[in-house]
């Protein structure tokens, strides 16, 4: 399909993501998906399984690649060692696009293996920016940056976070991974109002949107990425397909992984909302 972004990056229509337990599958079945996205650390290196399955995938599909250890708002320098191996993944696989989130996952040279939020302020903002600038250039190839699911705030903060997307996305002419499932978690547990949110993000900015299920735990939502996507989320879903005029969409499924063929389902229910609302297949 043609671009529909200012980076001239292909509208890939509709994957999911690569999982080991879904090798053989995946390997044998070749399934009627358009493309698949990779964990980018799970695959840095050049031998193995892993990285002989996404060779063989590679040659049917498009590859995006999809990162959890940039840390992009971390106060630790940028790990330039980590960003060329990066690069080199993503000149081997000839991915469509690269990406990370928008947070920082470690600090002190210690990784957390966790997403955490940064403050949304004008500090804050030109040091991601700066950050996402170098990292390009390393790279030599725009980043999708994603939304993180947060569950705190910071009194410190002077922007929103739709505010600070914006201007990061600008600023640093970097793209917007937009994680529909991440932005009604978010607005749940903040109690902010999740389509009014929606109306502050840079849509010409997006490039790539994620589906996911999350976690009731009635006070506020845990983003596991555990369970089937939620009305609530579809209805979203269905608003950005419209406001951005339609993405490529990714169905995540990371933890109690189903049989493929349930993440499918899936996947058919994000190109019939895409249908519904006039931007389909």
């Amino acid at each position: 399909m043609t671009s529909n972004n200012r980076f001239g990056l292909p509208h890939l229509g509709y994957g999911v993501g690569l999982r080991s337990v879904h090798y053989d599958h995946v390997t044998s079945v070749w399934p009627k998906v358009d493309w698949f996205e990779i964990l980018s650390e799970n695959y840095l290196t050049s031998g193995g399984r892993p990285a002989r399955v996404l060779d063989q995938v590679r040659e049917r599909y498009p590859i995006v690649m999809h990162g959890v250890s940039l840390s992009i708002g971390s106060t630790d320098p940028l790990d330039f060692d980590h960003l060329k191996r990066l690069k080199a993944l993503a000149d081997r696989v000839d991915v469509a696009w690269m990406g990370d989130h928008v947070c920082w996952t470690g600090v002190a040279g210690r990784n957390s293996h966790d997403l955490w939020p940064i403050p949304y302020t004008e500090e804050s903002l030109d040091h991601v920016v700066r950050r996402i600038r170098t990292a390009q250039e390393v790279l030599e190839r725009p980043l999708i940056l994603e939304n993180a699911s947060t569950y705190l705030t910071f009194t410190s903060s002077t922007l929103s976070e739709q505010e600070f997307l914006r201007r990061m996305t600008e600023e640093s002419d970097c793209g917007l991974l937009l994680d529909v499932n991440n932005v009604y978690v978010s607005c749940f547990n903040h109690g902010l109002d999740a389509q009014e949110y929606l109306h502050g993000i840079p849509m010409d900015r997006v490039v790539q949107l994620h589906l996911a299920g999350h976690a009731d735990k009635g006070t506020h939502l845990l983003d596991t990425h555990g369970a089937p996507v939620v009305e609530e989320v579809w209805k979203l879903y269905r608003q950005v397909q419209q406001l951005t005029g339609g993405k490529s969409t990714l169905v995540e499924w990371d933890t109690d992984i189903p049989e493929f063929s349930v993440v499918e389902a899936e996947l058919a229910k994000a190109r019939e909302a895409s249908v519904a609302v006039g931007v389909g297949p």
